[in-house]
């Protein structure tokens, strides 16, 4: 045998033990598995990963840890995920800013191809709302407003480039009227001055928002999911005030390094679909976090990531908006 041979083979042998320790049915194999949220702690990925922990470590066996690596609005740990081993012990959780990264940074990583998508956990609307002193009750009220006085009425944010900001300005492209952006880092910092009354308006998730809904503290105005949510039956959705071809969705979902080993996802997929059905998680997420359960599989998701990635990055691109 040649020594070229002899080298090939060692180099194969080498390789062997780590391709099967990555596809062994034994896996996860005792080592400890991370979720990675690209968010500091608190926010809505943060309690979804947390509360899918438990879960995950029971049904697999292993640590499971928590990870939070903000930073660059998210794309900071997806990187580190899309860069990691496609071994199956790094798993990121992400939500509907994820689709908008490619169009707002310069990423160093490509969404669509270092990344594979595991589930789309569920949806959920936006909602407009305003302080109890303000005097619009309807969503053509703030359009009769803002019309009357351009760049004036203004609207508070979790930030430049988020859901809630390009669907406000494609709302104004639909409805002709402008209103003056306030972006916040973070939802925290929004909802205190909307409570506060320092902002005219404030648009974020359903989740975001429903506790100082539900105290009085806000008026929501309009929800843009293609239903009203039963908590918020008194609210027209856009497509009722008129928009009937408008819709935002936040979304939560789970992505892993592309390579990751199908019988790796799947396994991932199954229990994280069965820790989604545990009886308490459900009425958390349904009802604290205001999310609709979808469990959807990668497919499903990758489809509807391609479409978010369209519709909201023609919405960067048309309206030229810079990150923070």
């Amino acid at each position: 045998m040649s020594n070229a041979s002899r080298r090939t083979l060692l180099a194969g042998a080498l390789a062997l033990p780590f391709a099967a320790r990555a596809q062994t049915p034994g896996w996860p194999n005792g080592q400890t598995i991370k979720l990675t949220v690209p968010f500091a702690p608190g926010g809505s990925v943060d309690a979804i990963a947390r509360l899918t922990n438990p879960g995950l470590q029971q049904r697999l066996g292993t640590t499971v840890i928590v990870e939070n690596r903000a930073g660059a609005g998210g794309a900071t740990g997806a990187a580190m995920v899309a860069k990691s081993q496609p071994d199956g012990l790094n798993w990121l959780y992400v939500f509907d800013s994820h689709a908008v990264l490619p169009s707002l940074l310069p990423l160093p990583f490509d969404a669509k191809k270092d990344l594979e998508p595991v589930m789309l956990i569920g949806t959920a609307p936006m909602v407009l709302a305003c302080h109890p002193s303000r005097p619009y009750k309807t969503f053509a009220d703030v359009v009769k407003d803002a019309k009357a006085r351009p760049d004036t009425v203004n609207f508070g944010t979790v930030g430049n480039g988020s859901l809630g900001h390009l669907s406000m300005v494609l709302l104004g492209k639909k409805a002709a009227f402008t209103a003056r952006h306030v972006p916040y880092r973070g939802g925290g910092p929004a909802i205190t001055d909307a409570v506060g009354g320092h902002i005219d308006l404030i648009i974020g998730s359903a989740a975001l928002l429903a506790a100082q809904i539900e105290a009085g503290a806000l008026r929501p105005l309009l929800q843009t999911g293609p239903v009203r949510l039963s908590n918020l039956a008194g609210t027209q959705t856009a497509k009722e005030a008129g928009f009937p071809d408008f819709e935002a969705l936040a979304w939560w979902g789970v992505f892993a390094p592309a390579g990751t080993p199908k019988p790796i996802q799947e396994r991932f997929l199954k229990e994280l679909d069965a820790t989604l059905h545990d009886a308490n998680v459900t009425k958390v997420m349904t009802e604290t976090q205001q999310i609709t359960l979808l469990r959807q599989g990668p497919e499903e998701f990758r489809k509807f990531f391609a479409e978010q990635m369209n519709i909201w990055g023609a919405v960067v691109r048309e309206n030229d908006i810079k990150p923070d």
